[in-house]
């Protein structure tokens, strides 16, 4: 019998570096980054239908006032950019139970558009192939690629199209840390730009840190975010977070996920999230960097 319904956990992710390269003419940057999975994520069920095409958002981390028009959703854009590559099904139904901040630089819309992806490939009797997932991951967005495909760990560059499994790393003890406030993508590339004032960025290819990337201590040295020094001169709090997670709490590294807002804090051994929450005055969670990569689950 046919499945008609899959579920799958559409984990978020870091990103370990960040570099923000060339502005093409079409206006997306070339960007070089290293992604990890995370242990956070969405619950993303689908169901195939006869036609009615539907999605419904609700969890702990839907905003109040809620996440705008269906047709705006990347996750509704990954099911209608499917059905018309596939020619299949004819309609769909979306649950989405939302405990991944939104507009935290954690990926969580993207990480739903790979995951609808996905379980639509799954419960395709004539599925389509990661390659062609893959191309139609990237024409929604950066972070869809990664998000995606079924390795934990990943170089990307390009528009994030372009990507190198690597070999997974350990689990680590992550403490996230969010301001009360999101950034906007476009905001936090406008202000780049205008902080590299016409200079050229740089180039350069990420292979060149494939060393370096055998082990923890290695990404370590290797973490950077292009967009935490500009995100920082308009909410002075991220570097504040950022410096506290080291110098007050023991995270081997801290760094702006993303472009923001949220703060991460990598640490070798559990860290006391209550503490921090005091210590900031904001919220935050406890997770861990992934080494696999949730499989879908077929429901009925």
């Amino acid at each position: 019998m046919t499945s008609r319904a899959a579920e799958v956990v559409a984990q978020g992710k870091l990103n370990l570096f960040l570099r923000v390269l060339a502005r093409e003419q079409s206006g997306f940057h070339q960007i070089e980054t290293l992604f990890t999975r995370i242990d956070l994520g969405d619950l993303v069920r689908v169901r195939v239908t006869a036609g009615a095409r539907s999605i419904d958002c609700d969890g702990p981390m839907v905003p109040s006032g809620g996440l705008g028009a269906p047709e705006d959703n990347l996750a509704w854009r990954a099911a209608d950019l499917y059905t018309a590559v596939a020619e299949w099904p004819a309609g769909f139904a979306i649950e989405i139970e939302k405990r991944i901040p939104v507009g935290g630089g954690l990926g969580g819309g993207s990480a739903d558009a790979g995951a609808v992806l996905r379980v639509l490939d799954t419960l395709n009797p004539d599925p389509i192939g990661p390659v062609a997932l893959l191309q139609i991951a990237a024409r929604i967005g950066s972070d869809v690629p990664f998000l995606t495909v079924r390795d934990p760990l990943a170089l990307a560059w390009g528009r994030g199209e372009r990507l190198l499994a690597l070999p997974s790393l350990p689990p680590r003890e992550v403490v996230l840390v969010f301001p009360p406030y999101p950034v906007a993508t476009g905001d936090a590339y406008g202000w780049l730009a205008a902080s590299r004032s016409g200079e050229p960025a740089a180039s350069g290819s990420a292979l060149r840190h494939l060393p370096e990337l055998e082990s923890w201590a290695g990404v370590d040295h290797t973490m950077r975010n292009d967009f935490q020094l500009v995100v920082s001169q308009h909410h002075p709090d991220v570097s504040d977070v950022a410096r506290a997670l080291v110098i007050d709490y023991g995270a081997t590294r801290a760094l702006l996920g993303g472009s923001g807002s949220t703060v991460f804090g990598l640490f070798d051994a559990p860290a006391d999230a209550s503490a921090i929450a005091r210590g900031t005055g904001y919220a935050t969670l406890l997770t861990r960097t992934s080494d696999k990569v949730v499989e879908v689950a077929r429901t009925e």
